[in-house]
């Protein structure tokens, strides 16, 4: 997933406006307008980066003169003390990102690190990491990039990507059948095709979307046996749907549940529960000619 420059600006502008960068009085007050820095961004713990170009918006955005030099780059993995980006300029401009630039990183660079943890632990099986719309508000562009940045691959991305049936879809129409009846009598109405994905619960429900011919069932909180009793149908089916297995996936059941033969397998605390990864930003002040710094 690529980051469009229109989305880290739009991201940059609502940070920097709920820290109120512009009136940064600590820092105005205390620091010398003439004193210039290098500042060294830092991980504190081993991870994978994601989240770099919001650090250079960020700057963009405060003070053009801040100049951003990326030391790795997104998606590599690091060790604790490893730099992640030099930053050099004004004293004053450089403060007043830090928080954002920081906030950035750490939030992004811990759903990159938890995903990676993830890919891990399937091992050599074929199956795809899926992640979920469970993101922060407003910021879902940014959460399902740092997942493709641990090795993830993104689920739909919005509600017009695809058509997912899930329970209260179902519960609201009267059944898996209905439900997709109505969405292949919408697209034709509209013109228009999409993927068409059905959530079950049960073996019941699973064969009764296998003979609906969708795209893709997600099997949702079912045990293992259950799920290669799907497995095991579509194949003798020779339906061409592909199963999703969702529902507290955790790093100690992943590999187990990737086993059973399902193509891919979502999880949402990939962007609702990643831990940050730890960082800092640790600046030296350095005499430039025309920019003595005082004491």
């Amino acid at each position: 997933m690529h980051l469009a420059i229109d989305t880290i600006r739009a991201a940059v502008r609502t940070a920097l406006s709920e820290d109120h960068a512009e009136n940064d009085v600590t820092t105005q007050w205390s620091v010398p307008s003439h004193v210039h820095v290098e500042a060294a961004m830092i991980a504190k713990q081993a991870g994978r980066v994601a989240g770099l170009p919001l650090v250079e918006g960020v700057y963009v955005a405060i003070d053009p003169s801040v100049t951003v030099r990326p030391a790795v780059a997104d998606g590599d993995q690091v060790r604790p003390g490893q730099a992640l980006a030099w930053i050099s300029g004004p004293a004053r401009s450089i403060i007043t990102g830090e928080r954002a630039a920081l906030n950035f990183v750490q939030r992004m660079s811990g759903i990159a690190t938890l995903t990676s943890a993830f890919v891990t632990a399937i091992g050599n099986h074929d199956v795809k990491l899926l992640d979920t719309r469970k993101t922060a508000p407003g910021l879902r562009a940014l959460d399902k990039y740092a997942v493709t940045c641990g090795g993830g691959t993104n689920h739909r991305l919005d509600l017009k990507a695809m058509v997912l049936l899930k329970e209260n879809h179902l519960a609201a129409a009267g059944g898996v059948r209905p439900a997709v009846r109505r969405v292949r009598d919408g697209m034709a109405a509209t013109g228009r095709h999409l993927a068409v994905e059905v959530e079950v619960t049960t073996l019941a429900e699973a064969y009764e979307a296998m003979d609906c011919q969708v795209d893709w069932i997600m099997l949702d909180n079912m045990s293992n046996d259950v799920m290669r009793s799907v497995v095991e149908q579509r194949d003798a089916s020779g339906s061409g749907c592909r199963l999703e297995a969702s529902g507290t996936i955790s790093l100690k059941t992943v590999a187990d549940i990737a086993a059973s033969g399902v193509d891919a397998l979502s999880v949402g605390a990939l962007t609702h529960s990643a831990p940050a990864l730890d960082t800092s930003l640790l600046i030296s002040p350095f005499e430039h000619q025309e920019n003595t710094v005082r004491p």
